[in-house]
């Protein structure tokens, strides 16, 4: 073979430039700065590694006739491998530090993920909502690498499939394109999840940059192109990380203004004028030098960053930030260089080499996550917090979605032993909270029952809710399945009772309290106009009601849990934080409190039950109050007896709901009595 067809692609300055704007736009929007859209500087490297990886495996097919994927795979391994494993190894050792239990644990699996390159696909599985937090996953950002490393597979083995016949191979890869762009703009609106980490809805990105970089080879194009092409593509470019918004709408017919900027720049790269001088700009080459390791660095500095020191402004956010491009010097200095370019590093030697530390890096992540994470290495104030925080997975396998009858479409939980459900259990996350303890009741008490839960849902009919913490799709979906579950109790004749719950206090004042008093809700009417001569309470109020006797009209017994008191300043994770970071350096001030004086949250708890007192005392409801396993002596506590009850400053541990199960004993002992009454009648 050729050494001209293993020669890469004469250097151009241009695309260091288009990389330093694309790393750029990533780290200024992940550090803070209010970039709308700097997420697409994913895209546009997207487009950048298939002009080049494909410009390099066209040259070689059109040189040879074949592709040789050892070598390709080894050039692969000295790019990228040697960085990628030594941000692993710091990441690892200052997670050992900082990261808790829960996190350390999940950062296994995403060592695993990683070195395997299927992490898109964890992070995508993992998506939902009490997922951790964004910041809380230091390799969260390898999922654009997974995307990358799988083309890679896609790509050479395509034209090593379809070697023999040249103009199939373009004509598949145009294919692919056409599909891949398709089902992305398709699928976006039902699963933008999906079509943000998963590679085939990435797919077009990467081709964009490779059938460019054919068409380019075919035309002897020398990349000149003109200079309005670079203006339009660097405003396409620009306005796609100023304004772009995140959310479900992205990837979709979004990605297309970055995508397109790029193969445009790309194009018009080596002409002369003044968007490519600005490209080639001695420090806008720097940074596209060091691009993929300041990549690489930069989001373990900011989610490290972020678990020892909490929120933080933009003047704390620079410093890191400097930190991160540091931090990528030397990669790409001491770790980058060498490796790339050692002549004597012969090609067996980078496979054992790349085997050995993926290995390595397989056997970190088994020992963190079958491990749960290590809780030994923090002290015994710290775990008592930790343990909480890790007591919020519930066991949802009895699950299932109906693909018809009344509940069609709805998750239906079965709790308690099998059986037609005599107990509907329907409510808001505080339901999924209570989840284990509901489970224990309902087997202890032999009564069969159903949840159905929908997060930041209010069980109510005749209601609409627009939530800042939800989509409107979310907010819509939660109005469509309570009108669902109305026109089902009638064909539901095997209920006896419904219990509802729900975080009233949230609904009745319109917002969270303490360290999430930032959420905000507003519930209206679905059956008239909007009056501001109502108030959210009454409205509230009113909708409690009308529910009330809609269930009466098809159940007997209708219970309410009072909602269980808020411990506004406490947060799990937050305060297994602060208890494991305490004497380090640079460590967050402590902002968790783990009780609270019951004065302090009066009011809210007095809107919280005012719609449903008055139902109690007339006699429509069971109103099951939880206070006195969580206050005593006018204070409420997180912690009980040495143990944490609260993963947040409102859902329950699944330990503290199978702890105060007995609040339910009235819901069982109505239909456990009825079933004795039976048996007596039968004999």
């Amino acid at each position: 073979m050729s050494a001209a067809a293993h020669m890469p692609l004469p250097y151009r300055g241009d695309i260091d430039g288009l990389r330093a704007l694309a790393v750029l736009a990533v780290v200024l929007y992940h550090f803070g700065l209010p970039l709308s859209g700097g997420f697409v500087g994913v895209d546009i490297f997207f487009v950048i590694s298939g002009f080049l990886i494909g410009g390099i495996l066209w040259r070689e097919y059109d040189s040879t006739g074949r592709i040789s994927l050892p070598s390709f795979y080894i050039r692969r391994f000295r790019r990228l491998a040697p960085a990628f494993f030594a941000m692993l190894l710091v990441t690892t050792a200052l997670g050992w530090i900082l990261l808790l239990p829960f996190e350390f644990r999940e950062y296994g699996k995403a060592v695993i993920a990683s070195t395997v390159y299927l992490s898109n696909v964890l992070f995508f599985k993992q998506a939902g909502y009490f997922d951790t937090a964004s910041e809380d996953k230091p390799l969260l950002h390898t999922w654009s690498l997974a995307v990358e490393e799988q083309f890679y597979i896609f790509l050479p083995l395509a034209i090593v499939l379809l070697a023999r016949w040249r103009w199939g191979v373009i004509g598949v890869l145009i294919a692919c394109w056409a599909l891949s762009l398709a089902a992305c703009v398709l699928v976006t609106p039902l699963s933008h999840t999906a079509t943000f980490y998963l590679f085939p809805f990435r797919a077009w990105e990467l081709l964009s940059g490779v059938l460019l970089a054919i068409w380019g080879h075919e035309t002897r194009a020398t990349w000149r192109g003109h200079p309005a092409l670079s203006s339009v593509g660097l405003v396409m470019v620009l306005a796609s990380i100023w304004f772009i918004p995140a959310g479900p709408l992205f990837p979709g017919l979004l990605a297309i203004p970055p995508v397109l900027g790029a193969v445009l720049l790309l194009s018009s790269g080596t002409g002369v004028c003044a968007v490519n001088r600005l490209l080639t700009h001695p420090w806008m080459r720097m940074v596209g030098l060091i691009s993929y390791s300041l990549y690489l660095w930069h989001w373990p500095v900011y989610t490290l960053a972020t678990s020892l020191r909490g929120d933080m402004g933009l003047p704390e956010s620079f410093v890191w930030m400097a930190l991160s491009f540091g931090l990528a010097w030397l990669s790409w200095r001491f770790v980058e260089q060498p490796v790339r370019h050692a002549r004597a590093l012969t090609g067996r030697a980078v496979f054992a080499g790349m085997a050995l530390a993926s290995t390595a890096a397989l056997a970190l992540g088994a020992v963190l996550f079958k491990g749960d994470g290590l809780p030994a290495r923090f002290g015994p104030e710290a775990r008592v917090h930790i343990a909480a925080s890790g007591d919020f997975l519930q066991d949802w396998s009895r699950c299932y979605t109906p693909d018809d009858g009344p509940l069609d479409g709805l998750e239906v939980c079965p709790i308690g032993p099998e059986g037609a459900p005599r107990l509907l259990v329907w409510g808001d996350s505080h339901v999924r909270a209570m989840k284990e303890g509901l489970d224990v009741a309902a087997h202890e008490a032999e009564v069969p029952g159903i949840i159905l839960w929908r997060a930041g849902c209010p069980p109510l009919f005749g209601l609409r809710k627009v939530e800042s913490a939800a989509t409107a799709a979310q907010d819509m979906t939660c109005t469509q399945a309570n009108t669902q579950i109305r026109q089902a109790l009638p064909a539901l004749d095997s209920l006896e009772s419904v219990l509802l719950i729900g975080r009233w206090s949230y609904y009745a004042t319109g917002q969270g309290v303490g360290l999430n008093a930032h959420d905000r809700i507003a519930l209206h009417p679905t059956d008239r106009p909007e009056s501001t001569q109502v108030t959210q309470p009454q409205l509230l109020a009113e909708a409690a009601r009308d529910t009330v006797a809609e269930l009466r009209r098809h159940v007997p017994r209708v219970h309410v849990l009072r909602q269980p008191p808020e411990i506004p300043l406490y947060d799990s994770r937050i305060a297994a934080r602060e208890a494991a970071h305490a004497g380090l350096p640079l460590a967050a001030p402590a902002r968790t409190e783990t009780s609270m004086p019951a004065d302090a949250i009066v009011l809210r708890a007095t809107l919280s039950d005012a719609p449903w007192l008055p139902l109690a005392e007339e006699g429509r409801i069971t109103f099951l109050d939880s206070w006195p396993q969580f206050c005593s002596q006018d204070t409420c506590s997180a912690v009980q007896a040495g143990q944490g009850q609260y993963f947040d400053n409102n859902h329950l541990t699944n330990s503290a709901a199978i702890r105060i199960r007995a609040v339910f004993r009235p819901v069982f002992q109505a239909l456990t009595r009825k079933v004795s009454m039976q048996g007596a009648s039968d004999r």
